[in-house]
């Protein structure tokens, strides 16, 4: 009998820190589609720039084009529209979102128990900004992941 106990004490040992470490792959891997995401908005800043640059239309349509999603060839199946902030605060969890007021993008993140925000926010936003050159995308407040800088 006591040997029977001490393997599913094994058993339920193994299986809670299988469960932690899929909890925490989940959480790298939510982070990765972050950052590839982000990447392809700013990726697509600059071409639209560079388009507008060589075109003989100049910029001031570039200076039209304010969210960065529209510019994508795809948008991201978790992709809302253009929501207020109030709008994003009910958004579904792993939602990214366009706020026009504030020329933000959002992201409501999946496993929100990995954002560190600041100001406690459970978004994480990103600023679109420029005057001279591509339009940048730069993170609201210092959001940390799993350690990790999330810009």
């Amino acid at each position: 009998m006591i040997e029977w106990s001490l393997v599913a004490a094994l058993i339920v040992v193994l299986a809670l820190v299988f469960m932690h470490k899929v909890r925490v792959l989940q959480g790298q891997a939510e982070l990765s589609n972050v950052k590839t995401t982000l990447g392809a908005l700013r990726t697509a800043l600059v071409l639209d720039h560079l388009q507008h640059s060589v075109s003989s239309r100049g910029t001031d349509l570039a200076l039209l084009q304010r969210n960065p999603f529209e510019l994508l060839q795809r948008r991201p199946t978790n992709y809302l529209g253009e929501l207020s902030r109030a709008q994003a605060a009910a958004a579904p969890d792993g939602s990214w979102m366009f706020d026009p007021v504030c020329v933000c993008v959002g992201y409501r993140p999946l496993y929100a128990e990995w954002l560190v925000s600041p100001s406690g926010e459970p978004l994480a936003w990103y600023q679109l900004s420029g005057d001279a050159g591509p339009w940048q995308l730069t993170a609201k407040e210092a959001y940390i992941w799993q350690g990790q800088v999330m810009n």
